[in-house]
């Protein structure tokens, strides 16, 4: 699929996109460039493995953080979108996007009141791990006059939120099952990355116990785009949940998932210093560049520089070793920069720009950035 104008463009994208009178060329950085080729190419990719091995999908928005891209996914045929805080919830459902999975303990009357509220709008689901969270779920979804479903989170390796014995578990399961207002809707869990054949054999477990209280776990939710296209201890679940396959990012590549081609998110700097002959100075630092390294060595790729390494960041900079180049950048050299972690980079910034190759297409709101509580 080819977008050589806005008019190419998917509808929900063309329908949101803010026309510029700017050109690559001129386009003031930092700013983040994303190729919505690129981007569509990777849903379509994805959605078509989520219908062949008949998994629901249900896309993490915390990636884009973008309306227009949630209703991008649902138009590919995504069932719903998944949330990780309250405040995206409110405004992809302001949206119209009412089927939404939001998978954070939500906990405090503020908070409650304001998810009671995305209850009033949406047919909404969430997780809990503890008796305190659920009551407080119950509390909000009696104030809004309406039935939430809740997951039972499970921690299957991974040691975040969660519980690990079949039994606890199948109890919390229980309890949600017993409260009004409540539903219990099932399982689900965050594998730890290269651990889901482990993670597939414990939900299998938690099911099994739920099995013998009389439930039934009608959905096994999982998540996570480093393992996403691998089919090992897929058995279980019936829904998946990635999110940073939209764009991915230096991470994906470096674990085989993704290619450099298969990226749809850079930043864009400039060489704003060059103190030494082998240091450079860009103008996207830490509030333009994540600082997580997950694992890999410098802040991002410089794709025309790849010998170079971006070894530090401060708040506005990005500190480059240009040592092993065999030629430089120079000063005004615009240059782009493919992040560690593509999430972080989205809610660094109220807009990205949209491209097809070297076409600058318009400017995309980034909805729900900084929406994080």
């Amino acid at each position: 699929m080819t977008f050589r104008s806005k008019d190419d463009l998917p509808a929900p994208l063309a329908a949101a996109l803010q026309p510029l009178e700017r050109t690559l060329e001129t386009l003031e950085t930092p700013a983040v460039l994303v190729d919505a080729e690129v981007a569509d190419a990777n849903l379509r990719r994805w959605q078509a493995r989520c219908d062949a091995a008949g998994l629901i999908n249900r896309p993490h928005i915390k990636t884009h953080r973008s309306v227009a891209w949630a209703q991008r996914q649902i138009e590919l045929g995504a069932r719903g979108i998944t949330v990780q805080t309250v405040g995206e919830a409110e405004v992809m459902v302001a949206a119209g996007i009412t089927d939404i999975f939001l998978t954070t303990n939500v906990l405090g009357p503020a908070k409650l009141d304001r998810l009671a509220a995305v209850a009033r709008r949406s047919s909404l689901a969430v997780v809990a791990d503890s008796a305190e969270v659920v009551e407080g779920i119950a509390v909000a979804a009696r104030s809004a006059g309406e039935s939430i479903r809740v997951f039972v989170e499970c921690d299957t390796g991974a040691h975040r939120c969660g519980l690990a014995e079949p039994e606890d578990i199948a109890s919390l399961a229980a309890a949600v099952d017993g409260t009004d207002g409540l539903v219990f809707g099932g399982l689900m869990t965050y594998p730890a990355a290269g651990q889901r054949l482990q993670s597939g054999e414990r939900l299998e477990t938690a099911r099994a116990a739920c099995l013998t209280r009389g439930l039934q776990v009608l959905v096994i939710t999982s998540g996570g785009s480093p393992d996403m296209w691998s089919d090992e201890g897929l058995a279980p679940i019936t829904e998946y949940r990635a999110g940073t396959y939209i764009y991915n990012d230096r991470s994906l590549v470096a674990g085989g998932v993704a290619t450099i081609e298969q990226c749809a998110l850079t930043v864009l700097a400039t060489v704003v210093s060059r103190p030494t002959a082998d240091r450079a100075i860009l103008d996207a630092g830490s509030k333009s560049l994540t600082s997580d390294l997950l694992g890999l060595d410098g802040h991002g790729l410089v794709l025309p520089y790849p010998e170079a390494r971006l070894y530090g960041l401060s708040e506005e900079h990005g500190h480059l070793d240009v040592s092993r180049c065999a030629t430089a950048p120079e000063v005004g050299e615009r240059l782009r920069i493919l992040p560690n972690h593509a999430c972080v980079v989205s809610n660094l910034f109220d807009r990205v720009f949209l491209t097809a190759g070297d076409t600058l297409l318009g400017a995309l709101p980034v909805d729900a950035r900084g929406r994080s509580n």
